[in-house]
């Protein structure tokens, strides 16, 4: 039996960071789904942009989007919606089987609205709306702006997918906007049965620190953080305010490790994948890490309920100089700063297409 589908039996879902129409079109994304046990798919901007600008594969949608006067995100959001679509009625058998807990694709809204609640919300619904897939999350930044437009969003039945959570108290902030959305439904008489993941990244904490720390140190901290999370979130789905949104219909969000591809090649491929196992809790992975834990992954234990060693491990990096709360912010803003810069470069890509293919016609 596969590592994937071992850690997969010990209640973790396995979910694919990438998006491609060549992944989609050869028929790899159904392999990963029979062969790996990929329950999922999230994806990104640059994910999008790596693939527009390096394949043709777009060309003829892009051609037929501008022959009616579409631009720039009018045209990525097309095409985006098109593999996203596909990649979700790819995952739909997953989601009946499973009652809506696997099976989800992701999308993004666009990080230029990062502090226009308002416009956030709506763009989420339309989105929602056009795909009209019930197994689409809606990707908002758990930053300080998004937090409101995850409870608005959550609000208008929109499932959510909250990325660029860093720490405890991020983390914490984002389950509270979800589950104050999900109250004001249940208050409204309306279903609280609104699916939501928290993203927690991972490995960027150990890139941030890997040269102001000793080699003891090395890639421990991402994972040190991860285990002071966990055990809140367990505490969380346990609180009697909780166990009352449950009696109404509700489900729990349910805590996702991302960004788990290993960074520093001196490290074990499998780093984060071997460290994070933990039953209800989802990682999602590019390509090469899940192909690499298929082939030599081991699972070792699962992250402790308790949080055992994490503090421990923590203070180590504080006596080194690492301000966590400091970092865990400074992770966030650069976090959001990237979004909006692969943005931008990602609508360059199309213009420059569409320069091409208007001189082309």
């Amino acid at each position: 039996m596969k590592a994937t589908h071992q850690l997969y039996n010990r209640g973790q879902s396995l979910w694919l960071d990438n998006i491609t129409r060549d992944l989609l079109d050869s028929g790899r994304l159904k392999a990963y789904i029979d062969e790996l046990s990929v329950t999922g798919l999230t994806s990104n901007p640059t994910i999008f942009d790596q693939d527009i600008r390096n394949s043709t594969a777009y060309d003829t949608s892009i051609r037929e989007k501008l022959l009616i006067g579409k631009t720039g995100e009018a045209i990525f959001f097309h095409l985006a919606l098109k593999d996203i679509t596909r990649a979700a009625d790819l995952f739909r058998p997953i989601y009946d089987r499973t009652n809506g807990v696997d099976g989800w694709v992701s999308l993004e809204v666009s990080p230029l609205l990062a502090h226009d609640t308002a416009s956030t919300v709506k763009e989420a619904e339309d989105l929602f709306v056009h795909a009209a897939r019930p197994n689409l999350l809606i990707k908002i930044p758990g930053t300080r702006e998004g937090v409101p437009a995850i409870e608005e969003a959550i609000f208008a039945g929109v499932p959510v997918n909250v990325t660029l959570l860093f720490s405890r108290e991020q983390y914490l902030a984002a389950a509270e906007a979800y589950l104050r959305g999900i109250e004001r439904r249940i208050e409204a008489g309306l279903n609280p049965n609104i699916t939501s993941v928290a993203s927690v990244f991972v490995s960027r904490w150990d890139v941030a620190v890997a040269d102001k720390v000793p080699d003891s140190l090395r890639n421990q901290l991402g994972i040190a953080i991860a285990k002071r999370i966990y055990p809140a979130y367990l505490s969380l789905l346990s609180s009697e305010r909780w166990q009352r949104a449950y009696n109404f219909g509700a489900r729990p969000q349910r805590l996702l490790w991302a960004s788990t591809g290993t960074k520093d090649p001196t490290a074990s491929d499998i780093l984060y994948i071997k460290a994070l196992a933990a039953p209800f809790t989802v990682n999602t992975m590019p390509d090469k890490t899940l192909k690499a834990f298929a082939d030599h992954g081991e699972i070792g234990a699962n992250l402790p309920a308790d949080g055992s060693g994490a503090e421990d491990m923590l203070l180590q990096f504080a006596r080194n100089g690492i301000d966590l709360d400091t970092l865990a912010a400074q992770l966030q803003d650069n976090g959001a700063k990237s979004f909006v810069k692969s943005w931008n470069d990602l609508m360059d890509v199309i213009w420059s297409k569409c320069t091409e293919l208007k001189k082309a016609s």
